[in-house]
């Protein structure tokens, strides 16, 4: 039960990549804790939320916008990312071209969003489908380091939406995420995703 005193704080943040690429995966299994195999694209935009309890006295809800990978060259990305405070960028560690198109994305992202004090929002990158035994991240975190500090990204993360659980030993879904958010000029709220094979630059 919420209590009286209860701080509610909500933050729209955008998910975006190329098609297939499994931003819904990545949804679904941080706000769900599951995953399908059956691929379904997304058709303009879907939503979730995520409700963390901060602390005793604060409710985070998480508003994620889903964003179709052929919106890109659409016209609508500019009303999609209205408002948003954050943003993913995924792409598919099996497939060269998605991590190609990061920079697109990126790029109209910046030209179409900017927070009030005119900054870009801050923006992860999320490389997926890491479960699938490919190294390309592990050998080439340094390059990924120096991408990400090149076009304007706060960090990195390998990421998997079909595993998860300690107790596997595989790679987390759950990564420690995030970046900080100002609540109300004072507070500063850390969004955590969950745990190992973090990138912050």
């Amino acid at each position: 039960m919420q209590k009286h005193n209860q701080k509610e704080h909500l933050y729209k943040l955008l998910v975006i990549g190329d098609l297939g690429v499994g931003k819904t995966s990545i949804i679904k299994r941080y706000v769900h804790q599951n995953f399908s195999p059956h691929y379904r694209a997304t058709i303009g935009v879907d939503f979730a939320l995520k409700v963390l309890s901060w602390d005793a006295e604060t409710v985070v809800r998480l508003q994620l916008w889903d964003i179709a990978g052929q919106e890109r060259f659409g016209n609508m990305t500019r009303v999609y990312y209205r408002e948003a405070m954050g943003a993913f960028i995924v792409f598919d560690v099996t497939r060269p071209a998605t991590f190609e198109a990061v920079t697109k994305w990126k790029e109209d992202l910046d030209s179409k969003l900017v927070l009030p004090n005119g900054k870009p929002v801050p923006t992860v990158l999320l490389a997926n489908k890491c479960d699938q035994g490919i190294d390309v991240l592990m050998n080439n975190g340094i390059k990924m380091d120096q991408f990400c500090k090149e076009n304007g990204f706060v960090g990195w993360f390998e990421t998997s939406a079909k595993v998860s659980g300690h107790e596997e030993g595989s790679v987390l879904l759950e990564e420690p995420i995030l970046w900080s958010v100002k609540i109300k000029e004072k507070a500063m709220v850390w969004l955590c995703w969950s745990e190992p094979s973090r990138r912050w630059l």
